[in-house]
């Protein structure tokens, strides 16, 4: 969330932020923030006043009782003292709490260098790279070549779980198990420490990292109060929640190999089709929580890293800028990389990869203190990014499909054939 003396200070900002996020019917929780924000401050100040009042009539009728004395007209004004200092109390922790509500309603303010958009088709195109293949026949999409081998069983996954959940087989499994190891060796080539965390968290985690309250509809809740991860970025930025780092050890670079689950309300069509939209995925997700001062540099490093693993795949790939519009509630500033589909002839979304800024660190009350945890400096909110290296299904959607023969078969790009030991599938 943003700092509540920002929101103070410069609510003009925020509210040309909401209207760039396309969010201006939430702008009446901003109004009433800053409304319950004052009131709040003059109720503080009030409470502070009264509480030493009471302090120092407290010590006065103390004196009295050690002379052996007895002031009743002051016993009365200390006891009525006393009710209203408990009674502003109890005024102040109900408008902290709902200060606190609304302020996670706010979100992050986009960077200065993100284009205004209404919608994703305002975002830009930064960046093309590679040839789409041509073919002297007719090339299949995935959900029907890989079916026909025996690689993908979409009516299994129908069967245990519902619509959403493929199974994959053969070939098809052992091309998930060899793009985990590949993807994960070369996140570790760039410096990034590999961890398993678990793909369940609490609604505390959901909420540090931006899920909750503006994705519950988008989540699976379990029993305990628990939600499946619909990303690893949640176990992965909370491992640092509540913790003052030290600056010197800056960036934190973790990477995590799992299964997200996603309900993917509404979507419907041809986006549908095969793996192009599932409810559970698997993912190599990368995060770092960043000194601010290169929060963006690193974000340009990051971005890098994905596209290093498109190229090795021999994936053509264009890096889009996401405008004002299409940036998610929490980012400060997005890039999505798509793949080119050759069965489908259109752009698939395989990695977005974003800087939040300090808007998650405030939540987790993750921050850095220059000499070390016991040092003298003030401690600093860090800056937290993540980014998907990559998405498996449509990687393996443009894989199969880039790849193919006319008899079926796939070409196994070099950079995979090790991991599966054939250059042929």
């Amino acid at each position: 969330m943003l700092d509540l003396r920002f929101v103070r200070d410069d609510p003009d900002a925020v509210r040309r932020a909401m209207r760039a996020k396309m969010m201006a019917d939430e702008l009446p929780k901003l109004e009433q923030l800053l409304r319950l924000d004052e009131e709040h401050r003059l109720v503080r100040a009030d409470l502070e006043e009264k509480q030493a009042r009471r302090n120092a009539d407290s010590r006065t009728v103390g004196e009295l009782k050690r002379r052996g004395q007895d002031d009743p007209e002051l016993m009365a004004r200390l006891a009525e003292l006393a009710s209203e200092v408990k009674r502003l109390e109890e005024k102040e922790r109900s408008l902290q709490q709902q200060i606190g509500q609304l302020m996670l309603a706010i979100p992050n303010l986009p960077h200065e260098s993100v284009p205004y958009g209404e919608s994703e088709h305002d975002n830009v195109v930064v960046k093309e790279w590679g040839e789409r293949p041509e073919f002297g026949f007719e090339p299949k999409p995935h959900w029907d070549l890989m079916q026909e081998r025996g690689w993908l069983d979409l009516e299994a996954g129908v069967k245990v779980a519902g619509a959403g959940f493929p199974v994959f087989r053969r070939e098809g499994s052992k091309l998930v198990r060899a793009l985990q190891a590949f993807f994960l060796d070369r996140l570790a080539a760039h410096g990034y420490e590999e961890v398993v965390p678990p793909v369940l968290a609490n609604a505390e985690s959901a909420t540090a990292t931006g899920q909750l309250p503006d994705k519950e509809g988008q989540m699976y809740e379990v029993t305990g109060g628990l939600y499946l991860v619909p990303t690893s970025e949640v176990p992965l930025t909370n491992l640092h929640r509540d913790e003052i780092l030290d600056a010197a050890a800056l960036p934190l670079r973790y990477c995590a190999y799992t299964a997200c689950f996603r309900r993917e309300a509404g979507s419907h069509g041809k986006d549908v089709r095969g793996l192009n939209r599932v409810h559970q995925f698997d993912k190599v997700e990368m995060v770092q929580l960043t000194a601010p001062e290169r929060s963006y540099e690193a974000l340009e490093e990051m971005v890098a890293v994905s596209e290093s693993l498109l190229e090795a795949l021999r994936l053509p790939y264009r890096k889009l800028l996401m405008c004002t519009g299409d940036l998610g509630f929490t980012q400060a500033k997005k890039y999505d990389l798509e793949v080119w589909s050759a069965g489908q002839g259109r752009w698939l979304e395989v990695s977005s990869i974003s800087n939040l800024e300090a808007f998650q660190a405030n939540r987790l009350r993750t921050r850095a203190r220059p000499g070390g945890v016991n040092g003298k400096g003030r401690p600093e909110p860090v800056h937290t990014l993540n980014g998907s290296a990559l998405a498996f299904p449509r990687t393996i959607a443009a894989l199969v499909e880039n790849n193919q023969r006319a008899d079926g078969t796939v070409e196994v790009p070099d950079a995979l054939a090790g991991y599966l030991g054939t250059k042929t599938l």
